[in-house]
């Protein structure tokens, strides 16, 4: 089994004369796989929320489902990083597309087969082995942005990578609304078609995860290219020296990420940046409705801007930190945060009767938030070897779900309830200005330069 998933070993290196046009091929080529197949990820991913209101049909309460739907989070923060390490040793080629097929056999069986839709506890443990397989899909991303991208247009090559979060999540509603409306007609099937829900986007997950894998290399080297740092002389130090050896978990583990002061700093970081990211996004329709007097179609307008308001935002501030910061992440992280923090008080103190500034700051929220977001997952590939990457992305990940966004769905609910909304404009107010302390903190930091000085 782990065979299968073994890194592609170096082969004989090719011609000069063929190495630029096979280079850039391959880069395009390696890209679109990631890009692809990480979006399709997100095809099956939250199709759970949309089948809830025919299972509180059912009899289930919102508790229940709420309860069930929380085991995502929960696995695909602790999976994020055991998969990280399984990721740094293995082909991104077989385990991105073995995380996706996994993943859809999990939506296939909640769409055909009633028992695994038929008890609180049984849909919790397939929503717990769903996001468990989900956390196959960002490690061998980094994987591959690591080795085909070099720093000076890693930031760049990411954020636009990045964009494949709110691709898929934007996709997934009209296939399962289609998938919905296939099956309603179907014996055997109930009359809503709910199943499709899950069954659609599952198959064409599926047919992604076979492209993907057609797409996707594993190293330069593997292809008998020579390393990014050499083709690009874009090298992470003066020696000109690059860390190409495959390593132990052991040595990834405790050599470069658990010692690593860089990366446990962005993994607090990203602790209170997807508090903000959370807290204002999944409470935005509550609070409009409460205390801003919003009804369900303008909040539902609001929540759709804050989330497409983050793709311009975050090619903007990976272009920042590439061009303006020469791979320095942390400056773009602490600007992108201000911005951010003067967004909130604006959203916070605005009195109800304005719907337009409201609009507004939701929008720049969207825009500002999701830059330091993908910046964190950024700099945890650059803070460490590109065999560690992986492992890095997946230590923050678990930080940022576990610490950032549990708490920002439980930890609000609670406060608000027991002191009022401006309670909760409190703490989101104090997570901006802690992430844009830890970002100034690495401000100064290049990617690999940490890597270079642990050598």
């Amino acid at each position: 089994m782990f065979k299968l998933f073994k890194p592609a070993p170096p082969i004989e290196r090719l011609p000069e004369e063929q190495i630029d046009s096979e280079y850039k091929k391959l880069r395009f080529q390696v890209f679109l796989g990631i890009f692809i197949g990480y979006a399709a990820y997100y095809l099956i991913r939250k199709n759970f929320s949309l089948a809830m209101p025919y299972f509180i049909e059912e009899g289930f309460s919102k508790t229940e489902l709420g309860f069930a739907l929380s085991a995502i989070s929960i696995s695909y923060g602790i999976s994020k990083f055991v998969m990280g390490t399984f990721s740094d040793r293995s082909n991104p080629r077989m385990f991105l597309p073995a995380g996706l097929i996994l993943s859809a056999i999990i939506s296939l069986l909640m769409g055909f087969v009633p028992f695994f839709t038929s008890s609180v506890a049984i849909m919790f443990i397939m929503l717990f082995l769903n996001g468990w397989f989900q956390g196959m899909g960002w490690p061998p991303s980094g994987r591959v942005l690591v080795h085909w991208f070099s720093i000076n247009e890693r930031g760049n090559k990411t954020a636009v990578w990045n964009v494949a979060h709110n691709v898929g999540g934007g996709l997934m509603a009209p296939l399962a609304v289609a998938g919905a409306a296939m099956f309603a007609g179907i014996a055997g099937s109930s009359s809503s078609g709910y199943e499709g829900v899950f069954i659609l986007p599952a198959l064409v997950a599926i047919i992604v995860a076979f492209i993907a894998y057609f797409l996707i290399r594993d190293t330069p080297q593997s292809v008998g290219l020579p390393s990014i740092e050499e083709y690009r002389n874009d090298y992470p130090s003066k020696t000109k020296k690059t860390f190409e050896t495959e390593l132990t978990t052991k040595e990834i583990l405790f050599k470069y990420v658990l010692n690593n002061k860089w990366v446990w700093a962005i993994a607090i970081a990203n602790i209170f940046v997807y508090f903000v990211r959370y807290g204002v996004l999944d409470w935005a329709p509550t609070y409009l409705s409460e205390e801003k007097g919003f009804d369900m179609s303008k909040s539902s307008v609001a929540y759709f801007l804050y989330e497409w308001a983050g793709i311009p935002g975050t090619l903007l501030c990976g272009w920042i930190s590439d061009k303006f910061f020469k791979g320095r992440r942390g400056p773009a992280g602490f600007v992108f945060m201000l911005g951010v923090l003067i967004a909130v008080l604006v959203y916070w103190f605005n009195p109800a009767g304005n719907p337009t500034i409201d609009m507004i700051c939701l929008i720049a929220i969207g825009f500002l938030i999701y830059g330091p977001v993908m910046l964190i997952g950024l700099q945890a590939l650059d803070f460490v070897p590109k065999k560690a990457a992986g492992t890095a992305a997946g230590l923050t990940g678990l930080f940022g779900y576990l610490g950032g966004t549990v708490t920002a769905n439980a930890l609000m609910g609670v406060i608000v309830d027991a002191s009022g909304w401006d309670a909760g404009f409190m703490l989101l107010t104090a997570s901006c200005v802690l992430a844009a302390i830890i970002f100034a903190v690495t401000w100064n930091v290049r990617g690999q330069e940490v890597v270079k000085n642990q050598h």
